[in-house]
């Protein structure tokens, strides 16, 4: 059974857990409507996606 030898300081054991940093997300131009959006993912705003036509949009109903 695996014991410690020592106490870890809290310095210690917390600059463990200091470099845990979350990046920003990786976005690109949208081929067809030039919005961002993330990489291999169908675009939200026109539907495209590598040029073609990915999934269809409904258009919204004016009252």
């Amino acid at each position: 059974m695996a014991v410690p030898k020592g106490k870890i300081s809290k310095a210690r054991g917390n600059s463990r857990f200091a470099n845990w940093k979350l990046s920003a997300p990786n976005l690109v131009e949208c081929a067809q409507c030039k919005t961002l959006i993330p990489s291999h993912i169908a675009c939200s705003e026109c539907g495209y996606y590598k040029g073609k036509q990915a999934v269809v949009k409904k258009e919204k109903e004016s009252k």
